[in-house]
């Protein structure tokens, strides 16, 4: 090291973590002020605070309706995450489906949507099952495309050796292929819970009885500025939550790649 190296400077910018909570605490504290100081009328935005005070207040209805929302993700999950997981590790290991569906869906999920949500409350009505299954086919699209991609990344040289070993086609699914294309579809499962979470509230402000979207859209009528946006917080907290698990889920993946040298060894 050369005699004249300069000493190092001391870290002057905060960690990523501080500087994220540095900009959320800046971004309430803007929301808070904005209708307070009369720079927005409170009946377009109201503060967080009374925000959620009204939410506090009401506490029974919203807990109710929230409840009520959670059990329609739970149930669009298990569609968009169970039936989306299969048919994109069937198209990706399959080269002629590969071929075939691949642009295929691609293109479906470029379409908006929400232009199919009349359809289904015609045909299953304003209950539970039309938003479940308009959420539940909202999040399937990028769960099989990332499946389906993750697939087609797998190590062919991990594929190889395993027949090589003799593994049959399911303990190539399970022991080779799953491990392996693991990462990108956890990716995948991130997109598609966050469509889930988007698509159940949008199809219970669009027409619904009941949940999280029906009651912002009925507050919103009423001009309940608070509790609508005691609503949206709600929505937020359910959004980054699941958002949250899955990036967990996503680290602890991305170490779970099998490697070449350790098939048919041990």
């Amino acid at each position: 090291m050369s005699a004249t190296a300069r000493p190092a400077l001391p870290r002057l910018l905060p960690g990523p973590v501080t500087l994220r909570w540095l900009v959320l605490g800046l971004v309430v504290l803007a929301w808070e002020a904005a209708p307070r100081l009369g720079w927005v009328p409170p009946v377009i935005l109201a503060p967080p605070s009374a925000a959620l005070l009204a939410g506090i207040a009401d506490f029974g209805t919203f807990a109710r309706a929230l409840a009520f929302t959670l059990g329609e993700i739970a149930v669009a999950l298990l569609i968009a995450y169970g039936l989306g997981g299969v048919v994109g590790l069937v198209v990706g290991a399959t080269p002629l489906l590969r071929a075939a569906l691949l642009p295929l869906l691609s293109s479906v999920y470029a379409v908006p949507f929400i232009v199919i949500y009349p359809v289904l409350t015609a045909w299953l009505g304003i209950g539970p099952a039309s938003k479940v299954w308009f959420a539940g086919f909202y999040g399937f699209f990028p769960v099989v495309l990332a499946t389906a991609a993750g697939v087609q990344l797998v190590d062919q040289r991990l594929v190889l050796m395993a027949r090589a070993n003799g593994a049959s086609r399911t303990q190539m699914a399970i022991e080779v292929i799953i491990p392996a294309a693991l990462p990108a579809v956890v990716s995948g499962l991130r997109i598609g819970g966050a469509l889930t979470t988007i698509g159940v509230v949008v199809a219970e402000m669009l027409a619904a009885t009941d949940g999280i979207g029906f009651l912002i859209t009925q507050n919103r009528t009423m001009f309940r500025t608070p509790e609508v946006y005691f609503g949206i917080l709600l929505v937020l907290a359910l959004a980054g939550t699941l958002d949250t698990i899955i990036g967990r889920i996503e680290r602890r993946a991305s170490r779970w790649r099998p490697q070449p040298e350790g098939i048919g060894h041990g």
